[in-house]
């Protein structure tokens, strides 16, 4: 068995070597303490916009907000390699910006690398953040922080197909460590699996991905959310009724608290 480093979390060189590399998200402590058992990369995302604060977007998710969550799932983990999704309106404007701000990510909350999204657009601002050692994972196919109306599948006409190829090149060129794929056109990932090196991990894209990622409040039915790369392997909303009916009962009826729960 491999030695892991000192922090005893897996080093990114053992991360990229599995295969599949097992991905999940986390916000909260107790979320980070269970998948940190399973996961060997866990992202805190922008989608806690949505999960947790019941935001529309992910746009509306700020540094402070991420910092904070990133924070928090860094001291209750010790296991999985931690990547943290820069916001929105956070490394747009300029590659110094976005330096700036990345560092105050991995500075403030321990974690050990970033996420942004988009392709070729925003390759320089990458390839400054990998030079001044700053681990960068990208982020293709559907972009939630760009996203206008519904969302839609990637890849589906010719323009997409070639945009999406020239944005992996860029990515690669600029030095990022693995890209996820989001609700992409699955012979179109397969194409680009093919064509690249670097790890692919999807979310509505493909089997042959070399890692899959997933909101694990999605999986534990936290969510209504609904999607068809999406998988419900509990029903925690429908199956929290009954203890909190029972704890409801019990104090309108007087059987809570007894005396011995009492100080």
């Amino acid at each position: 068995m491999k030695k892991k480093n000192k922090s005893n979390r897996f080093s990114l060189k053992e991360v990229l070597k599995k295969d599949p590399i097992v991905c999940l998200t986390a916000y909260t402590a107790p979320i980070a303490s269970l998948v940190d058992n399973f996961a060997d990369v866990i992202l805190v995302g922008d989608s806690l916009g949505p999960v947790l604060y019941g935001f529309k977007t992910t746009r509306e998710v700020n540094m402070e907000m991420m910092i904070r969550h990133a924070k928090c799932v860094v001291e209750n983990t010790k296991k999985s390699i931690i990547v943290v999704d820069m916001p929105y309106g956070s490394y747009e404007s300029s590659k110094h910006d976005a330096l700036e701000n990345a560092k105050k990510i991995i500075s403030s909350t321990g974690a050990m690398a970033v996420k942004l999204e988009g392709g070729e657009k925003i390759s320089e601002t990458i390839s400054f953040l990998t030079k001044n050692k700053i681990k960068v994972m990208g982020h293709l196919g559907l972009l939630p922080q760009t996203l206008y109306g519904k969302p839609k599948v990637y890849g589906k006409n010719e323009k997409e197909k070639k945009k999406i190829f020239e944005d992996l090149r860029s990515l690669e060129k600029s030095g990022v460590f693995s890209v996820v794929i989001e609700c992409t056109v699955k012979s179109l990932v397969d194409n680009l699996i093919n064509s690249t090196q670097i790890p692919l991990i999807g979310i509505g894209a493909s089997e042959k991905c070399k890692g899959q990622i997933i909101v694990t409040e999605d999986i534990l039915g936290m969510t209504n959310f609904s999607s068809k790369f999406s998988k419900k392997y509990f029903d925690f909303l429908k199956k929290a009724q009954k203890p909190i009916e029972h704890f409801v009962k019990d104090v309108k009826n007087k059987h809570y608290p007894k005396k011995t729960q009492c100080y």
